[in-house]
């Protein structure tokens, strides 16, 4: 299985798209100051995650969400407030 994920900046709000074979390790890579792109600032939570059968599916979403459609998709259907406060709601 691959990964594609979303981390989000928890202070900042900016988020950051990656995929990897191994989530869990990846995301101890993230947390630890080992990924070039996260390592400045570590307050990263992961945010979303889908599991593909091929890493070349998990690639070319990845590639999606980091495009200009991809990222308005990505806004819209991760980060809306309607969405943060569905997620709210059912946290409690």
């Amino acid at each position: 299985m691959y990964y594609t994920y979303i981390l989000r900046n928890q202070i900042t709000g900016r988020y950051y798209v990656g995929s990897s074979p191994d989530l869990k390790n990846r995301l101890k890579k993230h947390k630890s100051g080992k990924v070039l792109s996260t390592k400045s600032n570590l307050n990263y939570e992961l945010e979303w995650y889908c599991g593909f059968k091929t890493k070349s599916q998990a690639i070319a979403f990845e590639q999606y969400l980091k495009s200009g459609s991809g990222r308005a998709f990505m806004k819209k259907r991760f980060f809306s407030k309607a969405v943060v406060l569905a997620k709210d709601t059912t946290a409690g």
